[in-house]
């Protein structure tokens, strides 16, 4: 199993569409993806353009198969035009 951890900080001006991008994008990929296990999309509780995700994948194939999807594709484009500081680490769970 893969974890992935990711911190976003957005522009604030971009906050409905990024929320509603990534809940869009975090629902497909539990719905549409077998190896997606988990996705969560966390809210800082002390700054309101941070956002963490935290991803679970089957294995790497699962991982891979996420980013070829028509959803990331979407996510993408919201990604490039909210988003301005973006933290990424991919674990492997034990």
């Amino acid at each position: 199993m893969l974890a992935l951890f990711v911190s976003l900080s957005i522009r604030p001006e971009t906050r409905d569409t990024f929320v509603a991008g990534i809940k869009a994008h975090a629902e497909a990929s539990l719905e549409w993806e077998l190896g997606c296990v988990r996705f969560d999309v966390c809210e800082d509780v002390e700054d309101a353009d941070h956002f963490l995700l935290y991803e679970v994948y089957e294995d790497e194939a699962a991982f891979k198969a996420h980013r070829e999807t028509e959803h990331f594709a979407r996510w993408t484009e919201t990604r490039n035009a909210c988003v301005v500081e973006v933290d990424r680490t991919l674990a492997r769970i034990l």
